[in-house]
């Protein structure tokens, strides 16, 4: 389950702030504890706050000594470079906030264009609308137009190439049956047949021929009914239903 989100502003109840820099600073104290250890980098933190007479120091006041004075030792330059205060911090935030605000302004402008673009499909006249706003309603228009060509673009491009997989899979698969192991395959399951035909009684190839047709559709052959034996006219007369 995942923890809700903390407003990053200032906490105005006394005890809540004082339980929540207690349990923050064992975790900075935590983090800068693993950082060292696990990236073998000098790291030394000193906390002061107005709970307590003496400041939080860690990892010792020697270990603070050293890593202070491997700062001091290095250009000017170098030290400066990823120097990080408050007034920087509050900067970039307010540059990130301006851009948002930019961002929601553009697409809120958008989604009013596109529902006078939308309002205009079903015949409403165009009204109140300044320079201002035909000139967005017209990029915009152009912009559904450009997208449009280029979904109709793909699409085109998509068919024409499973046409094209198509077309090289017909040959293929209609070269199969002329391959010599066909061949070969369909002579010897030709051969079982014929013996079994050669090998054949008469009886059983004059039943297996089909007989002329006599009676009903007679003359047109395709209209011979599938059931019932005509060749054996006292069946009928015995059948109950002709009695």
């Amino acid at each position: 389950m995942t923890r809700k989100k903390v407003k990053l502003a200032y906490i105005a109840n006394d005890p809540t702030r004082k339980a929540t820099f207690k349990k923050r600073k064992r975790g900075l104290i935590k983090k800068i504890s693993e950082l060292s250890t696990l990236c073998d980098v000098p790291a030394c933190a000193l906390i002061y706050s107005q709970y307590e007479s003496l400041p939080d120091i860690w990892p010792s006041p020697s270990g603070v000594q050293r890593v202070i004075a491997q700062f001091r030792n290095m250009p000017e330059i170098e030290q400066g470079r990823k120097m990080f205060n408050q007034e920087t911090f509050l900067r970039q935030r307010i540059v990130k906030a301006h851009e948002q605000l930019k961002r929601l302004r553009k697409e809120n402008r958008e989604k009013e264009v596109s529902r006078v673009m939308f309002q205009t499909l079903t015949g409403r006249p165009l009204q109140g609308l300044n320079m201002i706003d035909l000139n967005d309603l017209g990029w915009l228009i152009d912009q559904n137009v450009k997208e449009l060509g280029e979904k109709i673009k793909s699409k085109r491009e998509e068919l024409l190439a499973q046409n094209n997989e198509v077309t090289v899979a017909a040959p293929n698969a209609a070269a199969l049956p002329a391959a010599a192991g066909d061949h070969g395959m369909d002579l010897n399951m030709q051969q079982p047949a014929m013996e079994n035909t050669m090998q054949r009684p008469p009886w059983f190839s004059d039943m297996m021929t089909p007989q002329e047709p006599m009676g009903f559709g007679a003359a047109g052959g395709d209209e011979v009914l599938p059931f019932g034996d005509q060749n054996h006219p006292a069946f009928w007369h015995n059948s109950p239903f002709f009695r």
